[in-house]
């Protein structure tokens, strides 16, 4: 499900999240690292593509609410760059990021978490779904690489069992790659096998729609 978290923690509890970016930030740029592991090869750009914008839409809720707690996680920088270039760099800190966060953080569902249906949070106590998983790796890549935050967009699916889930969509120069906690791969959108509904806007902080599709009520993975 789509989740959220508390609004403030300890900020120890916080510097340990954040302080995985620190270590990749490093590592996963320097030749014999601990993540100079191969990577699939950069996509072919000619194969990315991009996902095509249908309307606006309504926000998720566990977002919204998310955001009146952390505003900042959700500040809107027009002048940012709604894109980033893929390089190889730009890949094996994608990579990086996705791999660690996702081996890095516990699956553990809302109700088990919080007791509640839906929120959304960064996961700063080592445990949640799918949307937190999302959030901790815009973060780190915002704060320890530099990313514009415009170019990474929270994004709501309907998966392969045909349940809501919550993807990072990484919007470059070449198309949108999609950053999941079900797999370690980085694929093109529409390698995912998810029907996109909506996600976070690049020209304001309103949703915008991906199809006709009716938004899932809940976004109930791991």
């Amino acid at each position: 499900m789509l989740r959220g978290g508390v609004e403030t923690r300890e900020l120890a509890t916080l510097a340990k999240s954040l302080a995985i970016g620190a270590a990749l930030a490093v590592a996963a740029l320097m030749p014999g690292g601990a993540f100079a592991q191969s990577y699939a090869a950069l996509p072919n750009a000619a194969a990315i593509g991009k996902v095509e914008t249908t309307g606006s839409a309504r926000p998720v809720q566990g977002w919204v609410r998310f955001c009146e707690r952390y505003a900042g996680e959700c500040d809107f920088n027009s002048g940012e760059a709604s894109t980033i270039t893929l390089s190889a760099r730009t890949w094996k800190a994608l990579n990086a990021v996705n791999r660690k966060v996702n081996t890095t953080v516990k699956p553990r569902t809302d109700m088990e978490h919080w007791g509640v249906v839906d929120r959304w949070d960064l996961p700063d106590d080592g445990y949640g779904d799918c949307e937190d998983y999302q959030l901790l790796k815009r973060k780190i890549l915002v704060e320890q690489y530099g990313f514009p935050k415009r170019a990474f967009r929270m994004t709501v699916v309907i998966d392969e069992q045909g349940e809501g889930h919550a993807v990072m969509m990484v919007r470059t120069d070449e198309g949108d790659l999609i950053l999941d906690n079900k797999r370690s791969a980085i694929l093109p959108w529409h390698e995912t096998g998810y029907v996109f509904v909506k996600r976070e806007g690049q020209d304001s902080r309103e949703w915008v729609s991906l199809g006709e599709r009716t938004s899932p009520s809940t976004t109930a993975n791991r």
